[in-house]
């Protein structure tokens, strides 16, 4: 594909309120995987994956075991998804989802993100196509040839394996998510991902430069102020030269 998966979320829990929003987004996504698909990880690999992943995030315990505890209660809130796409600054594309009880609230703050930033919310579909659904698995390696052959073997549909600067980045369909991490985890018992999702991996990149890189930055600020905001999906590749 000649293209590194991006993230730029690691600006995440750097203060107590960045960490308490974080907490938060794990706890709704949590809650709804496990009412949905059920409490127990062996038997809801969706669930087990989100686990794995907000422990890394260093979510604590009680936050987790308090989401599937609500699960398995029944009841609680009822939270829909909420997707909403358009343009950043620099004409980069943006996909927003998000997990609401509160509809009219959150369509109003991810607006106002957009507005008081030099960006332009369309509607459903405006850059969705120019986005591939994708399972992506990130982890260190030097061999990505290997990761390739060992995955081929296993009849797996593999859209692309890269390697840079000792991280290798696997993409496939979605549907393969769990195919993949059982083949590697099995392959390689020690293995540590740095990124396991199913994420929306845009076909081409937008370079952002100058004055725009500050703006795009403040974007991005802006929607993760927003509770109800749970994920962020761009093509922007900041230029800083």
């Amino acid at each position: 594909m000649g293209r590194a998966y991006q993230n730029r979320k690691e600006s995440m829990a750097k203060t107590a309120g960045q960490k308490t929003r974080l907490y938060s987004r794990y706890g709704k996504e949590i809650y709804i995987c496990a009412k949905q698909s059920g409490v127990d990880p062996d038997g809801n690999l969706a669930l087990r994956s989100l686990i794995t992943r907000a422990k890394k995030d260093q979510v604590p315990a009680h936050v987790i075991e308090r989401a599937i505890e609500k699960a398995r209660g029944g009841g609680g809130e009822d939270y829909d998804t909420a997707r909403y796409e358009g343009f950043g600054p620099g004409g980069c594309m943006v996909i927003v989802d998000c997990l609401t009880d509160n509809g009219n609230r959150t369509f109003t703050q991810v607006r106002q993100a957009f507005v008081k930033n030099d960006a332009k919310l369309g509607s459903p579909g405006t850059v969705g196509h120019m986005f591939e659904h994708q399972a992506v698995f990130v982890f260190k390696g030097e061999d990505d040839e290997a990761i390739l052959e060992l995955l081929m073997m296993a009849e797996i549909d593999v859209t692309d394996v890269e390697l840079e600067d000792g991280m290798i980045s696997v993409f496939a369909p979605i549907t393969e998510f769990n195919n993949i991490r059982t083949t590697l985890t099995e392959a390689f018992p020690e293995m540590e991902f740095e990124v396991e999702s199913l994420s929306f991996v845009p076909q081409t990149m937008t370079s952002i430069t100058g004055e725009d890189i500050e703006t795009f930055d403040k974007f991005i600020a802006a929607l993760e102020d927003c509770d109800d905001v749970q994920n962020i999906y761009h093509n922007a590749e900041i230029d800083e030269e």
